[in-house]
């Protein structure tokens, strides 16, 4: 005599086994595509232009090359031009097209006795096109006395001093933005200089800003800005090594480097295959 009950469950457990063998095999290939995936997009092209008066560019650069390449998937070029001449007016920036094959320039300079007009417009033109830029400290004073405002819409903000070297308690305005997630709610810095923001230019956003003692009111020291066709996330907050090598700094600058590459998901995550190597 058949017993059909016990040929149902075989048949049953049958189905089950091979259903899960093949959730099993469908998962393991989905997991392996992934990692494939990941592993197959290119690092992002980063130009750092840097040199200058007045700061630790040596040092600086450094810092944010390791710092930045510890949070992200890049490839760094880096520019170190100008010795310490603050009217220096450096080799890359005399071609129109200084910038080309790069996914973003971090600038990191101080070049505030450059006011030839036609190259500081040079300068400004490849971010009007596309290019993504952040920009950092002094970057905001270089080219402040050139007769156009060509730069300063690229940044954003224009400014032409600063308050004296004192710790800021930087203010996160915008705490759900991809960039300040992550951010405190206030930032004590170890050292600061606080720059005078005397004009914030229309496609400008506020992220954050900082109370001056001197000028007994807030500036902007982190924001976002566009321009044609680029996108810019700039901070006035730098001029310290010590500052500049802090956790809170480099997770900050990388997030609004990956903003402006549109390469920061919305909750300030690197978007898949942009976030550090994993170390074998």
């Amino acid at each position: 005599m058949v017993n059909h009950k016990n040929k149902r469950k075989n048949i049953f457990f049958g189905l089950a086994l091979a259903i899960g063998v093949v959730c099993f095999v469908v998962g393991k290939t989905t997991a392996a595509e992934t990692t494939a995936t990941k592993s197959k997009v290119a690092p992002l092209k980063v130009l750092m232009v840097t040199g200058g008066s007045s700061h630790d560019y040596t040092n600086q650069k450094g810092i944010l090359e390791k710092g930045i390449a510890a949070r992200a998937n890049i490839q760094w070029t880096i520019a170190h031009q100008g010795g310490t001449n603050r009217a220096k007016m450096i080799e890359l920036f005399k071609s129109p097209d200084w910038a080309k094959g790069y996914d973003v320039v971090v600038h990191n300079q101080c070049f505030g006795g450059v006011t030839d007009v036609a190259f500081t417009e040079r300068v400004a033109q490849a971010h009007y096109a596309g290019v993504p830029a952040v920009i950092i400290h002094c970057t905001v004073h270089s080219y402040r006395h050139a007769k156009t405002d060509a730069w300063r819409k690229v940044i954003g903000v224009s400014s032409f001093s600063h308050e004296k070297h004192r710790p800021l308690a930087v203010r996160n305005l915008q705490a759900k933005h991809p960039i300040m997630q992550g951010f405190p709610k206030v930032w004590n810095t170890p050292n600061g200089e606080l720059y005078k923001i005397d004009k914030m230019w229309p496609n400008c956003k506020a992220l954050a800003t900082a109370f001056g003692e001197d000028t007994q009111k807030d500036h902007t020291c982190i924001w976002t800005n566009t321009i044609g066709k680029g996108k810019v996330f700039g901070t006035t907050i730098g001029h310290h090594n010590e500052t500049m090598s802090t956790d809170v700094y480099l997770d900050l600058v990388t997030r609004g480097m990956l903003w402006a590459c549109n390469k920061l998901d919305d909750s300030g995550k690197p978007k898949p295959g942009y976030g550090p190597a994993k170390v074998k």
